[in-house]
């Protein structure tokens, strides 16, 4: 009779794993199905998504305030090389080149680099190096006394100022389901968006008062302070947080396990820049995150542009220089009012929940659906009621339609991101960086020609030029509406996307994130 051995191994083996299991349980970790990876469980308290209020409050508001600050950082800009020009003998145009596009040239080769190793190596590390650089940034381009300087200052600061902006949606979906994102969505579009209207305003009265240089160092007293308040926050990454506790486990417990579960794991730098450093590229061939893309780059790009433009309008209709940026005011009142619509928002998404229906990414368009039309009838309203073709009417008829051009400008970051984030899920910051990426060449462009448009065509002319672009995307939106499932459910990196959250994440979403 032949002995089995083999029979024997394997209920060894099958007692080892059960053992292993037990104590990866109490760990609040366990095995995948197949027993080749460890994964999280639910209740695991240090999963980002069960970290304290107060832990993820102290995280999110330091790093929202990072996202608002170097936006106005950027947007002040202008200001500057308005003040700066003649100190360093060159055109306005030229020192909006040097003080405004390389910054944003610099942010766009950010989003494409830093964003994607975020998802890879880690956000914390990132958040302290970008705000500590751009503070040396800031004092290197008023301290040299050299024209050169204020480009290579400006360019390493937008490099970095990339980071707040395209990685906090990676941040935000590391710790919250997309119900409790819709919210602090909104403040991240929020505080982006004042500080993208406000920095005109913030630009124009400290250059007016206290010089150009004052403007960089005030800069950089504000982002060291924030290096130091960065060194605080935790990593967010769920898959990197999950290596660092198998590691702690397999000190304190001296077992081995199978690895932890990391999808976005490179073993080295080539591995990297083909599997993830060019993602937010490849997303360009998503139609979602194309149509997102030129949207959402077309309306940054008209602050910027306003930032040179609207001033010259004011100053026609009897304005003081500092006074003329008060306007963007009514941008900012516009920014906070959209708010509300995230109380229809949550409406929606409460009653589809409650009555046990499927809950899409596209049932929080209704935003988008609003903000689009607004920013077409603003930018009609504002073109034709201002100077040189109407004279006579009273400043607050032009200014009015500017609270509406905030609200969809709000609405457009609001939705169009939150969208992207649900559609895209573990890989948000990478669909960020490929929106963030045409953003910066239409934010770094729209300056430049700004001038000579308004000066060439009139400033009526030139506005409905504009605004005939807004009108035309009035139709993207619905189509959003009618096609998205079918758009998403063909796309790889949203089913992709959705099998890696399903893997990784420790609560449910209650959404679809490809339509069955």
């Amino acid at each position: 009779m032949e002995k089995s051995p083999p029979a024997i191994s394997s209920s060894s083996e099958e007692s080892r794993d059960i053992s292993l299991h037990n104590v990866l349980v109490a760990h609040g970790l366990g095995l995948a199905p197949d027993g080749s990876f460890v994964r999280w469980l639910e209740k695991n308290p240090r999963h980002p998504r069960n970290w304290s209020t107060p832990r993820k409050f102290y995280d999110l508001i330091v790093i929202h305030f990072c996202d608002f600050f170097v936006t106005v950082a950027s947007s002040a800009g202008t200001a500057a090389a308005k003040a700066a020009h003649v100190e360093f003998g060159i055109s306005e145009t030229m020192a909006i080149f040097c003080f405004v596009s390389v910054s944003l040239m610099g942010q766009v080769l950010g989003s494409l680099i830093l964003s994607s190793y975020s998802e890879t190596f880690g956000r914390k590390r990132l958040y302290v190096l970008s705000t500590a650089i751009f503070s040396i940034g800031c004092i290197i381009i008023p301290a040299v006394p050299s024209l050169a300087a204020v480009v290579i200052g400006r360019w390493v600061t937008g490099f970095v100022s990339s980071i707040p902006a395209n990685v906090l949606t990676g941040s935000l979906e590391d710790m919250y389901n997309s119900q409790d994102r819709l919210w602090w969505m909104c403040m991240i579009a929020v505080a982006s968006n004042l500080g993208l209207v406000l920095g005109p305003l913030f630009g124009v009265y400290i250059t007016t008062d206290l010089g150009w240089r004052w403007l960089f160092y005030i800069m950089a007293i504000i982002t060291g302070i924030l290096a130091g308040l960065c060194m605080f926050i935790r990593e967010s990454r769920p898959a990197l947080v999950l290596a660092h506790e198998l590691s702690l486990f397999r000190q304190t417990t001296g077992l081995d396990t199978p690895p932890p579960l990391n999808p976005d794991h490179s073993p080295d730098f080539r591995t990297f820049a083909r599997t993830t450093l060019l993602r937010p590229i490849q997303l360009y061939t998503e139609p979602i995150v194309c149509c997102v893309a030129l949207m959402n780059s077309t309306t940054f790009g008209l602050i910027y542009l306003f930032s040179d433009a609207l001033l010259p309008i004011y100053e026609n209709m009897g304005f003081a220089q500092p006074q003329a940026s008060l306007p963007f005011i009514a941008m900012a009142i516009g920014v906070i009012l959209s708010l509300g619509m995230r109380l229809i928002d949550r409406v929606i998404i409460r009653r589809r929940i409650n009555s046990g229906r499927t809950l899409l990414p596209e049932h929080k368009l209704t935003g988008l659906c609003i903000g689009t039309p607004m920013l077409a009838i603003s930018l009609w309203w504002f073109g034709w009621t201002i100077p040189p073709r109407i004279q006579g009417l009273h400043w607050m008829v032009p200014t009015l339609p500017l609270v509406l051009l905030g609200f969809a400008l709000n609405e457009f970051l609001t939705v169009m991101l939150g969208y992207l984030a649900d559609s895209y899920l573990c890989y948000a910051a990478s669909g960020l960086a490929a929106v963030a990426l045409l953003r910066g060449v239409f934010s770094a462009v729209f300056p430049l020609f700004a001038g000579h448009m308004f000066s060439s065509l009139g400033a009526n002319v030139a506005t409905s030029v504009l605004a005939s672009l807004a009108t035309v995307y009035c139709f993207i939106p619905p189509l959003f509406v009618r096609y998205g499932p079918q758009i998403r459910a063909r796309s790889r990196f949203a089913k992709h996307s959705l099998r890696t959250h399903e893997a990784t994440c420790i609560d449910k979403d209650q959404f679809v994130t490809v339509a069955n």
